[in-house]
């Protein structure tokens, strides 16, 4: 029979946003993995994961996680990666795969599953979503993701801030991830966008050190790297005046 590899996405860091059926996958595999930078560090996958399972079942493994500017270095460490959690389908049914958020919302477990399937043909992939940053940061702040006929841009800041200055021109909500290291460059484009009053951002949502705070706080300092923003559509204030 072939081994399963699935992707549990375990939400922003809070464990009482993963689902349940997300906490039975996690209980139902042979060895959870998590993701880390190097093995002396606890994620905020594992923190997340080990509410729910023992940690003699949880088994880190090195990723290249903001490694952007050396390719050969990123290559290295995604095979490795691979071949490490290949070796874990060998010999086990079931492999689970923990990833912060959603694990088809900009996540590591996207390579992982490709590499796998390179290394491992015929091993089955599923994933299990999970509850993004966005959702949580709308529920914690009150911020109504989209209306009516809005559209929902979101946009990885990583990719420079000139791509947020298109989104906030447009006339949707658009949400901004991993902004910490360009706050400054964010606030300016808000300001020029005139979209800043009704902004705003969070980090370390559901832990220890939370921050949910109004974007025109900002004050040009660097944030941690996993901040969210969002900008609201412009609204009218009447009910259903995007109907």
């Amino acid at each position: 029979m072939s081994s399963k590899l699935i992707g549990v996405g375990v939400g922003p860091g809070d464990p009482e946003l993963v689902t349940v059926k997300g906490v039975n996958a996690l209980r139902a595999a042979e060895v959870v993995v998590v993701p880390v930078m190097d093995t002396g560090e606890r994620g905020r996958a594992e923190a997340t994961v080990l509410h729910y399972v023992p940690e003699e079942k949880v088994l880190r493994v090195v990723f290249a996680l903001n490694e952007r500017s050396d390719h050969a270095r990123r290559e290295a460490a995604w095979d490795a990666a691979g071949a490490r959690v290949a070796d874990l389908l060998a010999r086990h049914a079931t492999v689970a795969f923990a990833t912060i958020g959603d694990p088809n919302v900009y996540s590591t477990f996207t390579y992982l599953a490709h590499t796998i399937g390179e290394l491992v043909p015929g091993t089955v992939v599923e994933s299990v979503p999970g509850i993004t940053a966005m959702q949580d940061l709308a529920a914690r702040s009150g911020a109504v993701l989209t209306e009516g006929t809005e559209p929902l841009t979101l946009v990885p800041v990583t990719a420079g801030a000139a791509v947020l200055k298109d989104a906030l021109n447009g006339p949707g909500t658009v949400v901004a991830y991993k902004f910490g290291r360009q706050a400054h460059e964010v606030a300016e484009a808000l300001r020029d966008s005139g979209r800043i009053d009704d902004a705003v951002w969070g980090s370390a949502l559901g832990l220890e050190g939370e921050s949910i705070r109004r974007a025109s706080d900002l004050d040009g300092e660097p944030l941690p790297y996993l901040s969210t923003l969002i900008a609201p559509a412009p609204r009218d204030g009447k009910r259903g005046g995007k109907l």
